[in-house]
């Protein structure tokens, strides 16, 4: 087992010591302080939901070594839902007709949309649909043992699928535009500084809870029995486990962490359309979780932040740039550093020249 796959308690212990902080920081800086700006709040909001992304998708390749080239589809299915929720809400309740509607000429919602206006049952169905389909899903494949690269190849296939129905505009969706026009959130104005940063608070605060959940998670049995899949589920197999039900279970897991997180990242953009589906974004979660190291909670979130904040800041001024970052990242961790960040340590001790000359720069 590679130094990367080792439990680091320290910077664990770091990683939700810095989330909690920012979690406390926001309301404080953002609200009565008046520290933080609405828009940076905002960004920090976007980058917390990316990195409960990542934290999901660690869970089911970093500790049971199962691949999805997939999970912007349960990330998607519940940004879909809450968006569905928020216009459902603005239409009831203060009369706005949502734009695909009169684009599409109709003038009520299709009937799946009932109930919707409601925000508990809109947050039952975040939870409940995503779960139920990574259970079908999961159980179909799993235990006809379709495992490795085959698994993602098939997750990428369904995703774009989903992206495909979803830019027809006669399913209700929004088709090739989307959903946009999100005028209040639990009936506050959605573009209020107070809940723009409310919005990051709760993210923050829902990546924290995540963090911790799944830490727990993997430091009981069931996740040495998870990393004991990873590394030989034949051989376990053989002794006599069955390896279907702990699959299942942190698939379906993993699929409602994703969902909550899209949930939480549509009313902070303001938009969803099906590009959120593109292969592009699922591919890019998992690139995330490798250069952060894969099978190591921290550096999922680690990953999720550095990359995230790198693309915002390109995305200012030279937003053509980067596709080749993104590839230089994915060649650097390929060749260099493949267990991601976390290898650093071990290139540093097997090269002391090159740990010398990073410590004279720092210095000087």
């Amino acid at each position: 087992m590679s130094d990367a796959r080792v439990h680091h308690p320290g910077l664990f212990r770091l990683t939700a010591g810095a989330i909690a902080v920012i979690a406390v920081a926001l309301p404080l800086l953002g609200g009565v302080m008046g520290g933080i700006s609405p828009y940076f709040a905002n960004i920090i909001g976007q980058i917390a939901t990316f990195a409960l992304l990542a934290v999901a998708l660690d869970l089911i390749w970093g500790y049971a070594g199962i691949l999805s080239l997939g999970h912007g589809l349960f990330f998607a299915m519940g940004g879909y839902l809450i968006a569905m929720h928020l216009l459902k809400a603005g239409f009831e309740f203060s009369g706005i007709t949502p734009d695909f509607m009169i684009f599409m000429g109709w003038s009520e919602f299709p009937g799946f949309w009932a109930g919707l206006e409601h925000f508990p049952y809109a947050l039952a169905l975040i939870v409940l649909l995503p779960g139920a389909l990574a259970l079908v899903y999961g159980f179909v494949s799993f235990r006809s043992r379709v495992s490795g690269v085959y698994f993602a190849i098939i997750t990428q296939a369904l995703t774009y699928i989903a992206m495909l129905l979803m830019f027809r505009n006669d399913t209700g969706f929004g088709g090739n535009n989307g959903m946009t026009g999100f005028a209040e959130v639990l009936g506050q104005p959605i573009g209020a500084p107070s809940v723009v940063i409310g919005l990051a608070t709760v993210s923050v605060l829902l990546l924290l809870a995540g963090f911790l959940f799944a830490g727990w998670l993997t430091s009981t049995s069931f996740g040495r029995l998870l990393i004991a899949i990873r590394d030989d589920e034949a051989r376990l197999r053989f002794l006599g486990y069955e390896t279907l039900w702990p699959k299942l279970a942190i698939w379906s897991l993993s699929a409602v962490l994703a969902a909550l997180a899209g949930a939480l990242y549509v009313p902070q953009v303001g938009i969803i359309n099906p590009r959120l589906l593109s292969p592009d974004l699922s591919i890019e979660i998992a690139v995330w979780v490798a250069l952060g190291g894969r099978g190591a909670l921290s550096g999922a979130v680690i990953g999720a932040v550095i990359i995230s904040a790198l693309k915002f800041w390109l995305s200012g001024f030279a937003p053509d740039l980067w596709p080749f970052i993104l590839a230089g990242v994915v060649l650097v961790v390929v060749v260099v550093l493949p267990n991601g960040l976390l290898d650093l340590r071990v290139l540093l001790r097997r090269h002391p020249a090159l740990g010398n000359i990073l410590s004279e720069k720092r210095n000087g």
